[in-house]
């Protein structure tokens, strides 16, 4: 009988091996099963007995310091480990449900930081994000849903900022997705007291050039960026919006005034990832596709900035609503990708539809 620690060894390898961002572990009435979300979709791996499953998930929960015994309340953890010759974060999430205890875990292979030229779709977008790099102080968000490579890109700016431009680059990350030697990196630990607020607090009186907050998630996060944007550091950050619109709406909720927003905020990103066309598959791929996930995805950008921004904050400054204003914005993009052939159509309603029913 194979061990169990070498059960979830295969499996989390095998998981590495197939490029899959996510491993599902949850139980139905007829037994648990295992999923790995492979290009954005949920392909069912094998089933396991309710006592093989439930000796998995304490497993993995032991791996990342979780608390073994503890069913009843959700709970995360994170651990780096050796797999398939590379290093890869592991995120734990667990949920209490109906039929036992679920478990999702988030694979974050540690990889070489690409260049920005090869994560985006389009070229020109490339040479617009690194002019904005080069404002010695402001504000530039990046914003988007889970999944969306918000994270990776801002990897590859700050890499490029440490190359070309010789700052002093300070990051605050929940969790550390991917270790460099270039950066002064800092791991939220709320249990400990960080809180991104205090660490904010702290880095700025570190001498900091480039400031990297990894999420703003409350009011007093949001003031505090903003502030050290007006005092002389670049702040960048994410943000979960749909739309470059809905950050600024919500750095207004959080109480930052908009007199504030227009002194400080320089430019905001929404973006997704895009599915590629596969050409050796025709644009239908089979799971035995050698070719990677990440040849098989690239970054479209929205970009708000420039005289586009001032005049959305104008008008929301009148309005006290959303703005009206003609800029490329992500459904052009994407819209783009299809009649270009890049992306199939079925990817700009995965992507697009909400903003374009009624």
């Amino acid at each position: 009988m194979i061990s169990i620690e070498k059960t979830a060894e295969k499996i989390l390898t095998r998981a590495v091996k197939d490029s899959a961002s996510d491993i599902h572990i949850f139980f139905r009435r007829e037994g648990p099963l295992i999923q790995f979300r492979i290009d954005n979709k949920l392909i069912p791996q094998e089933t396991l007995s309710f006592f093989e499953a439930e000796r998995l998930i304490a497993q993995l929960k032991f791996l990342a310091s979780m608390d073994i015994g503890e069913k009843r309340r959700p709970q995360s953890g994170a651990v780096t480990i050796n797999l398939a010759n590379q290093v890869v974060g592991l995120r734990l999430s667990t949920l209490p449900t109906a039929h036992l205890e679920s478990l999702v875990i988030r694979l974050i292979p540690q990889q070489n930081i690409l260049p920005l030229e090869q994560l985006s779709l389009f070229p020109n977008t490339v040479q617009k994000l690194i002019a904005l790099l080069k404002h010695s102080h402001g504000m530039l968000i990046f914003t988007g849903p889970t999944g969306s490579g918000k994270t990776t890109t801002l990897y590859s700016l700050l890499h490029h900022a440490h190359e070309m431009i010789n700052r002093n680059i300070i990051t605050l990350e929940d969790p550390i997705e991917n270790v460099s030697e270039k950066v002064l990196q800092v791991q939220i630990n709320e249990k400990a007291g960080i809180t991104y607020s205090v660490g904010l607090k702290a880095v700025l009186r570190h001498d900091p050039d480039v400031i990297m907050v990894g999420e703003v998630r409350d009011a007093e996060t949001a003031k505090i960026a903003v502030r050290a944007a007006l005092t002389g550091h670049l702040i960048l950050t994410t943000m979960h919006t749909r739309d470059a619109q809905g950050a600024i709406s919500r750095l207004l909720e959080f109480g930052v005034s908009l007199l504030e927003v227009e002194q400080s905020l320089i430019g905001v990103t929404a973006q997704r990832l895009v599915e590629l066309r596969c050409l050796p598959c025709k644009g239908d791929c089979a799971l035995a596709c050698k070719m990677t996930a990440r040849n098989k995805r690239a970054s479209v950008y929205e970009l708000l900035y420039g005289k586009s921004l001032a005049e959305v904050l104008r008008i929301m400054g009148d309005e006290k609503g959303k703005a009206t204003v003609s800029y490329r914005q992500l459904k052009d993009e994407i819209g783009k990708a299809v009649a270009m052939g890049y992306v199939d159509s079925q990817e700009y309603e995965r992507l697009v539809y909400h903003e374009t029913k009624k």
